[in-house]
C-alpha cells in the first residue's frame, strides 16, 4: 500500500491498498491471471503476504482442505535470476510455483517448483509442484497471518482513514 501526505493539507491518501506500488503491470497481470484461476479452484488468494520468516510471498493462496500455495510471479528473465530465496519459501507452504507471462522463456525455471503460465485473464498450470505437507503448528501459524491479512486489508478498504492518526508519527 502506498501512503501519500500531502503537506499543505494535511491529507493523507492510502492509495490503493490492494497495490504496494512495487509491481510492474506484467506482474500484476500475472497475479491477476493466476488467482482467477486458483479461485476456480476454490483458493482464496492474497498478494503480498508476510511471512514468519519475514520473507514476503508474492500469492498466498489457502485451498478448501487447508492446503498452502506460495507462487512467486517472475515477470521477466533478469526477475527471475536476481531471486535467490525462493526455496525459502517452502518451509510455509504445501506446494511452491512461479507464475509469469508468455514472453518469459519457461526452460529458465527450476524442476523443483511448479509453473504456472498466466495473463490478465487467466492461467494455467504448466508443471505440478511437487508436494511437501507442512507441520501443523506452520500450517496454523501460515493460516493465521492469512486470516489476520485479508481482515486488514478488508478494513483497510472499508476504512481507509483509520490508519491516519498512526501515519503521523
Amino acid at each position: 500500500m502506498v501512503i501519500e501526505n500531502d503537506m499543505a493539507s494535511g491529507a493523507i491518501s492510502l492509495g490503493n491498498p490492494l497495490e504496494d506500488g512495487r509491481q510492474s503491470p506484467a506482474a500484476q497481470k500475472v497475479w491477476r491471471g493466476t488467482a482467477r484461476m486458483l479461485r476456480q479452484y476454490k483458493f482464496a488468494c492474497l498478494p503480498e503476504v508476510t511471512l514468519g520468516s519475514g520473507r514476503r510471498a508474492d500469492l498466498l493462496a489457502l485451498g478448501p482442505k487447508h492446503e498452502l500455495l506460495i507462487v512467486e510471479v517472475k515477470s521477466s528473465v533478469a526477475d527471475f535470476r536476481a531471486d535467490t530465496k525462493w526455496p525459502d519459501y517452502r518451509q510455509h507452504c504445501d506446494q511452491f510455483y512461479f507464475a509469469t507471462h508468455p514472453d518469459v522463456p519457461l526452460e529458465i525455471f527450476p524442476e523443483e517448483a511448479g509453473l504456472i503460465l498466466a495473463d490478465g485473464f487467466g492461467a494455467e498450470i504448466i508443471r505440478e509442484a511437487p508436494g511437501h505437507r507442512i507441520p501443523p503448528a506452520t500450517r496454523k501459524a501460515v493460516i493465521l497471518r492469512f486470516a489476520r491479512h485479508a481482515a486488514n486489508r478488508l478494513h483497510d478498504l472499508l476504512d481507509p482513514e483509520s490508519l491516519q492518526p498512526y501515519n503521523r508519527l
